[in-house]
């Protein structure tokens, strides 16, 4: 791994390093959950293993996407190359469209195709030169996502608890987050997606920041 920051867009390396300055609202609790994440991603690239990350809700809709999408990211930003990342649910809907653009908002480049769709299928680009990530509602077992040696990182509770077994993996950790489905149709809507989009965003930072200085600490 090498020491140079990846060239985001603009917009996602500033926000990027204003995540770094809000790692303090993260809890003590919740760090040391996340460090568990860091600790499997590590030893993964010290044993030159490929690292496989499955990010799973119920839906696949919201929350998932955004750890995915997250990880990806804080793994350029912090140039930790290898990191394939991937999102499931437990059955399979819709990329919801408030997600969509709560990520436009803070800087993805992200293209629809077929948007009538009953399963819309996006193109998303985080940096300059990269071929887009093809993003849609799938369940976590199904095509591209990986069958065995994987990390199913649980981001619902109810996907956690209805989902015992994941077939394949070889680590799995419940980070729950908070629905933004919640709020749909409010007034706290846009306010709830958008903080859902950089809490997620802080604590996939944090994971890939530890991962790193573990590393460099070797």
């Amino acid at each position: 791994m090498n020491n140079q920051q990846v060239n985001l867009y603009p917009k996602l390396q500033s926000i990027c390093r204003i995540f770094e300055q809000e790692y303090e609202l993260i809890s003590a609790e919740r760090k040391i959950q996340l460090r568990e994440l860091s600790d499997y991603i590590f030893h993964k690239i010290k044993n030159k293993q490929a690292v496989k990350l499955i990010v799973i809700c119920t839906h696949n809709s919201r929350r998932s996407h955004l750890g995915q999408l997250w990880l990806a990211v804080a793994a350029d930003y912090f140039q930790i190359p290898d990191i394939q990342t991937f999102s499931g649910g437990t059955e399979a809907t819709a990329f919801n469209i408030r997600m969509v653009h709560a990520l436009q908002n803070i800087g993805f480049d992200i293209d629809a195709e077929h948007a009538d769709a009953d399963n819309p299928l996006y193109d998303i680009r985080w940096k300059s030169g990269m071929s887009p990530y093809r993003a849609f509602s799938k369940k976590y077992e199904n095509r591209p996502n990986p069958t065995t040696q994987f990390a199913a990182i649980m981001v619902c509770t109810h996907a956690d608890e209805g989902c015992p077994v994941v077939q394949g993996c070889d680590f799995r950790i419940a980070l729950p987050y908070e629905d933004p489905k919640t709020f749909d149709n409010t007034s706290l809507q846009n306010t709830k997606y958008d903080e859902r989009t950089r809490q997620i965003g802080r604590e996939m930072l944090f994971v890939m920041q530890e991962t790193r200085e573990m590393w460099d600490k070797r």
